[in-house]
């Protein structure tokens, strides 16, 4: 199995960040302080770091006839899990960059896939396949 991975990134309202991660992507909230806070993402470690000044808006990769904001992080889901994540963020009007939708139909590596961005403005993908077995398909 996989060990989790860490990542550490910007975010200018901790209070917001609270909100969007623990409340609406339901991510259980570990240690935290003034400046920071831990949350498990789907048994990965993501920390979200006060630092007012530093967000901005992500620019954009073109992928499969779309453009996908880059920067971007996110989880690899079980369909089912995907599918209750997507109307969970629909349900609390999430900003999508890319709505949930199936790409690369009929091609390996066809999967389901959405594109949040949360209050900072960091953006999140989320993916589900069929069969992970296709994760790395050529």
């Amino acid at each position: 199995m996989p060990r989790p991975f860490h990542l550490a990134f910007a975010v200018d309202d901790l209070d917001a960040a609270r909100t969007f991660y623990g409340k609406v992507l339901a991510c259980p909230e570990g240690r935290s302080s003034a400046t920071w806070i831990d949350f498990d993402l789907y048994g990965n470690q993501i920390v979200t770091h006060l630092v007012p000044d530093a967000c901005k808006a992500a620019g954009g990769g073109a992928v499969d006839g779309h453009n996908v904001p880059i920067p971007h992080f996110g989880a690899v889901l079980e369909m089912s899990e995907w599918e209750a994540l997507a109307g969970r963020l629909k349900a609390a009007d999430v900003r999508f960059g890319m709505e949930p939708q199936v790409r690369f139909v009929g091609q390996p590596g066809e999967q389901a896939t959405m594109f949040v961005f949360d209050p900072a403005g960091n953006a999140l993908e989320f993916k589900a396949f069929k069969d992970d077995s296709a994760l790395f398909a050529r």
